[in-house]
């Protein structure tokens, strides 16, 4: 489904769009890319690393929702894990954003939280969010890996990452939609090899 030009289709319409997607990604043999995520978040948390994970809109609520799973608990009893949700302190967001720029608020974070050898799960159904791009430059220059969270397209996001999980959809929701399948799942791999 593309975005839509006319009135809203009905929800059976939206629902067999959405599943139609979901389908899509299952198809996708986003399989390999999924174990190296695994493998490279997993060994980041092992060794002590933080997981940085970062979005706009309903991709920064996603990357709450990540870090919600993994630093409480998804599924099981275990220890807390470090994982941050860049621009989720307003105070830090809102003076970098005022006094240099947005543009560049998560990569000031990267600098700040991020660690040779950890991980950034960088989130853009477009792929070319400029301060989420300009966050997985300077985790790639500060010896992160990339992790990304894109829509079809991949966007400028892609050169960028080390695993790429685009989602098989260029409309924002449905892309989102696959999104949140596909790090429900990283989060009960991740949780299971850390417990």
């Amino acid at each position: 489904m593309d975005a839509p030009t006319a009135a809203p289709v009905s929800l059976t319409a939206y629902l067999t769009d959405s599943t139609a997607v979901l389908a899509r990604t299952r198809d996708a043999g986003l399989d390999a890319a999924m174990d190296q995520a695994v493998d490279r978040i997993v060994t980041a948390l092992a060794d002590g690393r933080p997981v940085l994970v970062c979005g706009n809109g309903g991709s920064m609520a996603d990357a709450l929702h990540i870090a919600g799973e993994l630093t409480a608990r998804f599924l099981l009893e275990r220890r807390g894990l470090p994982v941050i949700a860049l621009g989720a302190n307003p105070s830090t967001l809102t003076a970098w954003s005022n006094d240099v720029g947005y543009a560049g608020h998560l990569a000031r974070e990267v600098e700040a939280y991020g660690q040779a050898g950890g991980v950034l799960l960088a989130i853009s159904t477009s792929g070319s969010s400029a301060n989420v791009v300009a966050a997985a430059a300077r985790a790639r220059a500060l010896g992160l890996s990339v992790i990304g969270l894109t829509g079809e397209q991949g966007g400028a996001l892609a050169p960028l990452c080390d695993v790429l999980l685009a989602a098989p959809s260029g409309f924002t929701p449905l892309i989102q939609q696959a999104h949140q399948a596909l790090y429900h799942y990283l989060c009960l791999r991740v949780e299971a090899a850390l417990t």
